[in-house]
């Protein structure tokens, strides 16, 4: 039930986004995974569209928040509001209490506000005035990102990239793809984010234990191992992967396993998820392509 179930949430994603198969699958895994999911690329090309329609197709509170320059931590967080009459404090929940929560072009604010999202995505919790408050389950962050050096863009921290499992890049789709997509709209058949959802909070909480009970050999764990190590000399740092991006690739690729009808990792999921979990993570000090670099990682590390 519930693997036909990831089918159909996987067929809404794509036909969602037209063109965007690979990143509809990403967002997919990093659902499974209980991660969050980076979406990179110019504007217009669907990453807030595929962000919305994860939304539309998963139970649960949903709530977007556009990031602007003027934006503050308590704007996400929430904030404690006096009321006269009673002479009391009372809290008033930002977006961030949700289930799925959409950073809109997330880069568009500055790295303090940015950083008002790290006890959340890592911890599920957020520490407000002294007082902790959980976070609802499942949790999850689809953050979208314009390129860098566009204008009024700042660079994520390292500690805030970190904590998305992995990044989505989004391009310009073919000529082909932009004359379907024409037709759509000039049809008025283009998707409602009115359809009903395909799975509720429940499942998707059942999914995600199912992940993690998804085995994993010795050779496999070695394996993820040896390829990090091996990035960390490419890229000229020790800094560069952490421990938790290690942890990020192991369920990345047991997600992708319970995807493919898998009880066990094999070595072609983590081949297959290795180059979108790192990708954001990694910073070469010579600047060179980080695409290649991983690529090159991958072909140097033999399969355990």
């Amino acid at each position: 039930m519930l693997e036909a179930k990831i089918q159909q949430l996987q067929q809404r994603l794509t036909k969602s986004v037209l063109g965007a198969e690979r990143p509809a699958r990403l967002a997919l895994v990093a659902l499974l995974a209980q991660g969050h999911v980076l979406i990179e690329g110019p504007p217009g090309v669907g990453k807030t569209s595929l962000g919305q329609a994860l939304a539309s197709a998963i139970g649960g509170c949903f709530k977007r928040l556009q990031f602007t320059p003027d934006l503050l931590p308590s704007d996400i967080l929430g904030y404690h509001l006096y009321r006269q009459h009673s002479g009391d404090f009372d809290f008033v929940e930002g977006p961030i209490f949700t289930n799925l929560l959409l950073a809109d072009e997330i880069n568009r604010t500055s790295p303090r506000v940015q950083s008002a999202l790290l006890e959340a995505m890592n911890e599920g919790q957020v520490t407000i005035d002294g007082v902790t408050r959980d976070l609802t389950s499942p949790f999850m962050v689809v953050a979208t990102q314009n390129e860098l050096g566009m204008a009024g863009t700042f660079p994520l921290p390292e500690p805030q990239l970190d904590r998305f499992l992995l990044s989505v890049p989004m391009a310009l789709p073919s000529a082909e793809i932009q004359q379907d997509i024409l037709r759509k709209h000039a049809a008025g058949s283009v998707n409602s984010q009115s359809e009903k959802e395909i799975i509720s909070a429940e499942e998707i909480l059942e999914m995600q234990q199912r992940v993690q009970k998804v085995g994993v050999s010795e050779a496999i764990s070695e394996y993820i191992v040896a390829l990090c190590e091996q990035t960390r000399r490419a890229a000229g740092g020790q800094h560069t992967v952490s421990v938790r991006a290690s942890i990020a690739l192991l369920r990345a690729s047991q997600a992708i396993a319970v995807i493919e009808g898998e009880e066990f990792v094999l070595p072609d999921f983590v081949k297959d998820i290795f180059v979108d979990v790192m990708r954001h993570r990694v910073q070469p000090e010579d600047a060179s392509d980080v695409e290649q670099l991983l690529a090159s990682v991958l072909n140097h590390v033999p399969v355990q």
